[in-house]
């Protein structure tokens, strides 16, 4: 309904970009509004105009020559009489943040971005014109109230209230932007939507009545009494305040929203009426869950990578500290190209041919036929890469110090194909010295004897008097193998150790369950190999009993809390190893420890003594009592 105050007067909206087409599709876009608009083109006119006439709103495109929109702005607000004029930036470039935070310190009370949409423009126009032409009458109203002060005091007083509650919700306005605004009279029981609540809740402006019960049901019953605890905190003295809640739409959908409001006092000093503004920050929740997942994701990955050089650096040994600087270097310098490739594919993938060429590339020398690589292009997963790429490291710096590099006359050939997702890679030395089978495996040997595990694939070293023969079959992560099929799980069998507690040791990192094993054995107990699949480890605790465990709590995207269910059936005690934040972990597992990566010798120890001596304890207290023979 429009007010008494309203007159059929027309408000001037001043337009101002240095692009004619814009102009003019503003103008389109506006027309049915019935308002004075005002195209300029240029800062210079916009100015020249103001000094002249009134304005209501004023569009400001954000680049244009001379003067941009900034600086216009600020110009505009510098003059008494447009401090309060609304100022909306148009902007057809991305803006910061900062951009942002510049804009509004200009005096900007919106923004827009192109490609504009008509109904916004229109809607936030409408109610910055409306809001001054709403303040002018009032502000004629109150100047004929004083004129006549000696016949209606009475009036005056009322006006001058009604003035005061225009100006700040205005206020309001101008400070959160043009959102949903809202007002509910206490005393009546009232209440009063604008089109933009409306948008905001998803129900239609027409025909949805606004009363307290279809208030509530579109707000989330878990946020219903922390918006009444705060508003029925507010006072005459403490009248504002700001809310962030939930609401949710007829069709299911929930929404971040932030309302700041108001509340009005009688002389008694009891509330008689809340105001607000509505802002739905969806968009921006969304942002920040997502930043926070990669920030934890970025921790992890980091943690994990710093595991890895641990290992690296605990494991290997050498007789001399330069050769254990040269082994840790060129490790940790596998590690590092092989985490270069798979961030520039955003960790998709990496080819092969450009992993094994960075690999043997110090080694080729000036004969270009002492070191080749054939094959086709193709790309490894993550975990195939990383695996790869060690063992190509390790078996180019095997060469170079017994093998067929050793020597100028040596060569090295290197293939590789793929079917069915499995790669096969060939490794053959010709021309070396001769070679034997090393009698003990030095860590490098381990780790490319480890990936002939019954998931990764399989290996074969043939130790020829003419030089070392290399085969390497790498499965596809995803791609089981036969007796994984069949629902049995790899052999988790190890040496016995006399006395010693057997633990199931779970950790897809290569490298980390390598050295995990061998810490594990140096404390002094006798841990499983590394599994790295969830279901290989359900399955081993399933078929063979276990004293405790030892969980990475993420398996290349699996969580690992199936198995921690699993073993809390089975009263098997266990710890948790991860790169994530401690407060990551369920709920139904916070009483579990969790060792943070990369994994401490002594923590880990006293992690162990701890959940298994509570297990020993547990199990002795639920043991029934036995009587003496004759009693």
């Amino acid at each position: 309904m429009e007010s008494p105050l309203e007159g059929k007067d027309r408000v001037n909206i001043l337009l101002v970009d240095d692009q004619p087409g814009k102009l003019l599709s503003y103008e389109v876009m506006l027309a049915e509004l019935d308002e004075n608009l005002v195209p300029v083109s240029s800062a210079k006119e916009a100015l020249a105009y103001l000094l002249k006439s009134e304005v209501a709103v004023i569009l400001v495109d954000v680049c244009m020559p001379e003067l941009d929109g900034f600086e216009l702005a600020e110009m505009i607000r510098e003059h008494p009489r447009f401090q309060k004029t609304a100022i909306i930036f148009i902007s057809a470039i991305h803006l910061t943040e900062s951009d942002y935070l510049r804009g509004y310190a200009a005096g900007a009370v919106d923004y827009l971005s192109v490609p504009v949409v008509p109904e916004l423009l229109k809607a936030k126009v409408r109610v910055f014109a409306e809001l001054f032409r709403k303040t002018r009458d009032l502000q004629k109203l109150n100047d004929e109230l004083e004129h006549r002060v000696a016949e209606r005091t009475e009036a005056l007083a009322l006006a001058a209230d009604r003035l005061r509650q225009s100006e700040q919700g205005r206020g309001l306005a101008l400070v959160a932007g043009n959102m949903g605004s809202w007002d509910f009279n206490l005393v009546s029981g009232g209440w009063f939507w604008d089109e933009g609540q409306s948008h905001i809740f998803g129900v239609d402006h027409t025909t949805f009545v606004p009363t307290s019960d279809n208030v509530k049901k579109g707000i989330h019953p878990d946020d219903l009494g922390k918006i009444r605890s705060r508003l029925q905190k507010l006072s005459p003295h403490n009248a504002t305040c700001e809310l962030e809640f939930r609401i949710v739409r007829a069709s299911g959908e929930v929404r971040w929203c932030t309302a700041a409001a108001v509340a009005s006092f009688d002389v008694s000093g009891s509330p008689v009426r809340f105001s607000g503004v509505t802002t739905d920050i969806t968009e921006r929740k969304e942002a920040e869950n997502r930043q926070a997942l990669l920030a934890r994701e970025v921790d992890h990955r980091a943690k994990n990578t710093l595991a890895v050089v641990q290992a690296i650096v605990r494991m290997a040994k050498r007789d001399t500290i330069e050769d254990y600087a040269r082994s840790v270097e060129g490790r940790i310098g596998a590690l590092a190209q092989t985490h270069e490739l798979l961030s520039q594919s955003r960790w998709e993938g990496a080819d092969i041919r450009q992993l094994v060429q960075e690999e043997l590339a110090p080694y080729q020398g000036e004969n270009v036929h002492r070191v080749t690589a054939t094959g086709p292009s193709l790309v490894l997963v993550p975990e195939q890469a990383q695996l790869l790429a060690m063992a190509v490291h390790e078996l180019a710096t095997n060469a170079a110090k017994y093998g067929s590099l050793s020597v100028e006359a040596g060569k090295v050939d290197v293939s590789w194909s793929s079917l069915d997702g499995t790669v096969f890679l060939t490794w053959t030395e010709t021309g070396g010295p001769s070679v034997v089978a090393p009698t003990k495996l030095g860590f490098g040997t381990k780790i490319i004897s480890s990936l002939g595990g019954s998931r990764r694939g399989r290996t074969h070293f043939n130790w020829l008097p003419g030089g070392l023969h290399f085969t390497l079959e790498l499965r596809h992560p995803d791609n089981p193998t036969p007796h994984q099929a069949n629902g049995t799980a790899r052999d988790t069998k190890t040496l016995p150790a006399n006395g010693d507690a057997r633990l199931l040791l779970v950790e897809d990192e290569l490298v980390v369950g390598l050295f995990m094993q061998d810490l594990l054995k140096t404390i002094g107990y006798c841990p499983t190999e590394p599994i790295s699949r969830l279901s290989e480890a359900i399955s081993a605790a399933t078929r063979e009993r276990f004293e405790g465990a030892i969980l990475d709590m993420n398996l290349n995207g699996e969580i690992i809390y199936p198995l921690a269910e699993l073993l809390t059936e089975q009263r098997v005690p266990f710890l948790f190893v991860t790169g994530y934040a401690p407060h990551s972990l369920d709920p139904r597992f916070t009483r579990v420890p969790v060792l943070q990566k990369p994994v401490v010798r002594d923590e880990l120890a006293g992690a162990l003594t701890l959940v298994l001596g509570n297990a020993s304890k547990a199990k002795a207290a639920a043991q029934p009592a036995v009587l003496p023979a004759g009693s």
